[in-house]
Order: structure tokens, then C-alpha cells, then sequence
């Protein structure tokens, strides 16, 4: 079983006296769902830290406010507007080369703010690109309006700001569009933790609260069962693992 691959990767990173750390990425929130409080629930009772990829122009003070009885969620940028400039044919993409780079990047200027208007020490100064993409030239320039890290998916690249990247999605996109086989999430798991231990990095979980089904939310509470139980695994917050990568 795949569950017996994860055990192996935490035994393997505890014979090395290395921390197995994860993070916990959920994008698309924007105001208090059932669902919402359904993802919070399960990571405050293993005290996992979660970070909300929130929409700015999407969201109002009323996230805010059912954010300030938790202790566990944070919350980063995603985006301006999810929005799709992209071509019929091309895949989709809200920070692309599409638009004048000078109008996304006040998108993103005004959506940091606005968010930390809302959200104050909540905020991690985190961009999370819509689908994650995002153009090479509006990279350089994150820096300059604030940002500290981009999120996106897969492997990290050399970047400045630096990525704090997630490498297991929970949803099958390209299929059901529901949730994924609990094996292949584990066994994927495994073998990111096992290549974070290699280079020092993490292994960053991605959720989507809106969409998930029965099989998401058994996978993550036997995830965070099994690693509640490990001694080598250690569930952390964004803002400590940005703090380290970008002081």
C-alpha cells in the first residue's frame, strides 16, 4: 500500500535526524463556507497550519472577521480576480503577457493591500498566480511591490522572490475533476518528501476546499494522522518557511 510508502519516507528522514516538514496550500477562498469550515475543523484539530490562497476583488471583511477566531489559517495572494486573458486555445492564465504588464501589475499591487487591509499579520506577502502561471516578467517585478514568495506547482525554480511551491494536488483536473485516488496521493507524497529531504525543501499539499469530495477529505485526515503519529514529519506555517527563504 501507498500509506506504507509514506510511513517509509518518515522512517527514512527520522534514521537521517531530518525534519519531513509540509505545508498546506488551499486556494480559491473568498467569504465562510460550509466547506470552509469543514477544511479549518480538520487542520485545527491536528494543529496544522493552512494557507488560504485568497481572491482579492473577490473577498469582503466577512472572511476577515470568520478568520479571526482561528489560530491556524493564513492567507496570500491569488491573483487579483481569477480571471482568463488567455486564448481559446491556450491554456488559461490571468498573469500572462496578455495585457499591458504595467495594469497586471497594479492588479497585484492593489490586491496585496487590499488584503492586508483586510487580513493585517494574517497576510503572508505570498503570491499565488491563478492556475499557477504567471510570465517571467511579472516575476521580476514581485519583488518590487512587496512580495516576498511565489507559490506555484512543481519543482521550485531559481526565482527572486523566492518559490514556495506546493507538488501534490488533490484533484484530478484533467480527468474527474474530483478527487484523486488515496494511493496515488500517498505514493506521491512519499516521494516528494523523500526528494525534499535530498535538497532541504518542503513538501507543500495543495487543496482546493471548494471542490473537494469524500475521497479529499479522508485522504487528508489520514495524511495528517499518520504524520500527527511520526516524530520526523512536522506540519508548518508559510510565514516561517518564507521568513527562511526570503529574510
Amino acid at each position: 500500500m501507498s500509506l506504507e510508502k509514506l510511513v517509509a519516507a518518515l522512517d527514512e528522514c527520522g534514521r537521517r535526524g531530518i525534519s519531513a516538514d509540509l505545508w498546506l496550500r488551499d486556494d480559491d477562498a473568498v467569504e465562510p463556507t460550509p466547506a470552509l469550515d469543514t477544511l479549518l475543523d480538520l487542520c485545527g484539530g491536528f494543529s496544522a497550519p493552512v494557507t488560504l490562497a485568497v481572491i482579492p476583488e473577490m473577498t469582503n471583511d466577512r472572511l476577515a472577521r470568520y478568520l479571526d477566531v482561528s489560530d491556524i489559517a493564513q492567507v496570500a495572494v491569488h491573483g487579483w480576480s481569477h480571471t482568463n486573458y488567455a486564448g481559446e486555445k491556450e491554456k488559461k492564465q490571468e498573469l500572462g503577457s496578455h495585457r499591458d504588464p504595467a495594469v497586471v501589475l497594479d492588479e497585484l499591487q492593489s490586491g496585496l493591500d487590499k488584503l492586508h487591509d483586510l487580513h493585517g499579520g494574517r497576510l503572508v506577502p505570498m503570491l499565488v498566480p491563478p492556475w499557477n502561471r504567471i510570465d517571467a516578467g511579472i516575476v521580476k517585478a514581485l519583488a518590487g511591490l512587496g512580495y516576498r514568495a511565489l507559490s506555484v506547482f512543481g519543482p521550485e525554480k531559481s526565482t527572486l522572490p523566492p518559490c514556495l511551491n506546493t507538488h501534490v494536488d488533490v484533484i484530478d483536473w484533467h480527468g474527474s475533476r474530483s478527487g484523486r485516488d488515496d494511493d496515488v496521493l500517498f505514493a506521491e507524497t512519499a516521494a516528494r518528501i523523500l526528494s525534499a529531504a535530498e535538497n532541504g525543501t518542503t513538501t507543500g499539499i495543495l487543496t482546493h476546499h471548494l471542490v473537494h469530495d469524500d475521497n479529499v477529505w479522508r485522504f487528508l485526515r489520514r495524511l495528517f494522522e499518520v504524520t500527527a503519529e511520526h516524530p520526523a514529519a512536522r506540519w508548518r506555517s508559510s510565514k516561517d518557511l518564507v521568513d527562511e527563504i526570503s529574510p
